[in-house]
């Protein structure tokens, strides 16, 4: 596994001296949901990250409010604006017939280039509309490599989670822990559109008061009513002073 600790210090800029662009894993359902509103969330979203130069890493679907974000930032500031990591085995679930193509153009298998034969399998979606793919072996490894990404980003990176279910929740709450245990320092918000996490941020407050989660660290996610809040809360984000101060190597 590769080493993914921020006990050290991460430099804001590149190799170059340029300023490194601030990245945003967003979390959410490969569902578009019941109400029109999560989708119109996931444009705005898209919308709010292309006005601010921000980068797009996600779990590689074309379908339901993945897909929507992905690409409507694409559409906004382009293919390289965008990177979807996969699982090779939720591919076929997670992908829109009327958006795939059998090539390999802007597609990579565990960052080595993608075979003709098994991209045609993999229904391979265009760049040009989505973005880079990776497709990757296993869910270990998406997770890993997104958070990789967004340690790596500029100021203002961090995780966003929209609606979703169960992977969402997972996906969202391993975050979670690592920033408790001290693996990452960025910041978390839930983007609580129509009261969607107002039982989860209960949920919280209850631990919180049954003795299960500290006080302080009751902040480690932070609510976000809208697109702009959510990106000005992970700009602010502060982390909490109760987080374990832990020397991780190799995570």
């Amino acid at each position: 596994m590769t080493n993914m600790s921020t006990n050290g210090v991460t430099s804001s800029t590149n190799a170059d001296g340029s300023p490194k662009r601030a990245k945003i894993c967003v979390y959410c359902g490969a569902s578009a949901g019941n109400n029109p509103i999560y989708l119109e969330a996931a444009r705005q979203l898209a919308r709010v990250m292309a006005a601010n130069n921000i980068g797009l890493v996600y779990g590689g679907g074309t379908v339901g409010l993945m897909g929507e974000i992905a690409k409507t930032l694409v559409s906004l500031s382009g293919p390289d604006s965008v990177h979807g990591i996969i699982p090779e085995a939720l591919v076929r679930y997670e992908r829109d017939p009327n958006y795939t193509s059998a090539h390999t153009n802007g597609t990579q298998k565990d960052g080595t280039a993608e075979d003709e034969e098994k991209a045609k399998q993999l229904a391979v979606p265009d760049e040009n509309v989505f973005g880079l793919t990776t497709i990757v072996k296993d869910m270990h490894t998406r997770k890993l490599m997104m958070a990789q990404e967004v340690l790596a980003g500029g100021p203002g990176s961090g995780f966003i989670a929209m609606s979703g279910g169960y992977g969402t929740m997972e996906e969202l709450f391993e975050t979670v822990t690592w920033n408790q245990l001290g693996i990452h320092d960025k910041g978390i918000v839930l983007l609580n559109i129509n009261g969607f996490y107002d039982g989860i941020l209960q949920w919280i407050q209850n631990s919180i008061k049954e003795g299960f989660v500290n006080q302080a660290n009751g902040k480690i996610m932070v609510e976000a009513k809208n697109p702009e809040d959510a990106i000005k809360a992970l700009r602010e984000y502060k982390v909490s002073e109760a987080v374990l101060k832990l020397k991780w190597s190799d995570e």
